[in-house]
């Protein structure tokens, strides 16, 4: 396995105000030259948080994503300082209204261009300029094309990231969220709702409507990620509303690319409750865990966490015990977590694992390129 480029875990003597007040004055501060693009591929269902994790982890390259400036407000992409995050719905060939006279999907490969995906991810990739399409949510409707130059990152995310195997082999690195049914309906009707005006019925018959294409084309492409971020109904106390979260990290072993999360020590199999007087937890509290284990065949580790804190700023007390976190300094994890402190699920293992997971992105373009991006 590669050794990790995380500098030794010190301690700090400093009191816990002391050191929250250090903390709060670092920020990342990128210094990289235009370099060969590097591609992330993050593959989820629809309303699984994809949003949520794409803020986290362009965060920490710095700049707030946005819209490309002047152009479509309704479109899907967002550009910071060093990423470009291109949505795949822009890559559907039929429009909503098309979709339902031809009797399918979104999720559907019959509903998706995936020639015109593969070479624009492709040219992307090779430092070129796209105008790529925009599929507007509000409307179902095909917008026009809007002119993406290429980044130094480029993330695509949606519901066919790996299905196309010439896509896939342009992807250097591959994360897929992986929710419970009884998660994702409630955070599916939360978004839908709340943002995109659908009612409780029409949400219940798309989801029915869209299993059998889930199971059969989006759901298997987590065999191909190298990082998984399970969320599940938690095992501490019985919780039919899933108000508390049991999240693991799946983290492919033997890669030259990143070294795996592991807490205490690599290798052994951890239970670990954290100490009620360092870590503030209301009931149920917090039980994690960490182990080697396999999953389909392959090598892995695993790191979970079940239940949910109540002070941000304590989480420093938890990574303390974890190494190969990519963090560049003590509390870099915390203070990522601090500043997206208002993102959905900032109190349990759904936004700390997000965080590590950018972390993870920084590692690998990091090691592809073979030069260290710094910190002020």
């Amino acid at each position: 396995m590669a050794t990790s480029m995380q500098r030794p875990m010190m301690k700090s003597s400093l009191p816990r105000p002391a050191m929250a007040k250090v903390m709060g004055r670092r920020a990342l501060v990128v210094k990289a030259a235009k370099d060969k693009t590097i591609v992330i591929g993050l593959a989820a269902d629809s309303g699984c948080g994809k949003s949520t994790f794409m803020r986290r982890m362009t965060g920490i390259f710095g700049g707030t994503p946005k819209p490309p400036m002047g152009g479509n407000p309704d479109s899907n992409t967002l550009i910071s300082d060093m990423t470009t995050v291109i949505c795949l719905d822009d890559y559907h060939c039929m429009d909503r209204f098309g979709r339902k006279d031809a009797g399918v999907t979104a999720l559907a490969p019959e509903a998706q261009n995936f020639e015109l995906m593969y070479q624009q991810v492709k040219a992307l990739k090779e430092g070129k300029p796209v105008d790529k399409p925009i599929y507007n949510h509000v409307s179902g409707l095909l917008d026009s094309p809007e002119t993406i130059q290429s980044p130094p990152i480029l993330v695509i995310e949606g519901l066919h990231p790996f299905y196309d195997s010439r896509v896939a082999a342009l992807l250097d690195f591959k994360i897929y969220l992986d929710i419970s049914d009884d998660i994702k309906f409630a955070w599916k009707v939360q978004r839908d709702m709340a943002e995109r005006g659908h009612s409780l019925d029409s949400i219940k018959k798309s989801i029915e409507a869209r299993k059998p294409d889930f199971d059969a084309y989006i759901d298997p492409q987590k065999m191909d990620a190298d990082f998984i971020i399970q969320v599940l109904p938690t095992q501490l106390v019985p919780d039919t509303e899933g108000k508390y979260l049991r999240v693991r990290l799946i983290q492919k072993e033997n890669s030259k690319l990143y070294d795996p999360v592991y807490l205490f020590d690599e290798g052994s199999s951890i239970t670990w409750i954290p100490c009620g007087r360092k870590l503030t937890c209301s009931f149920p509290g917090i039980k994690m865990a960490y182990g080697p284990d396999t999953w389909n065949g392959q090598e892995v580790s695993v790191l979970e966490m079940d239940g949910q804190f109540d002070k941000l700023e304590e989480l420093i007390y938890v990574e303390s015990h974890m190494s190969n976190t990519s963090a560049k300094f003590y509390g870099e994890i915390t203070q990522q977590m601090l500043k997206n402190s208002g993102f959905p699920g900032s109190n349990n293992g759904t936004g700390l694992f997000q965080t590590i997971v950018g972390l993870k992105v920084r590692e690998v373009y990091e090691r592809i390129l073979k030069k260290e991006l710094t910190t002020a």
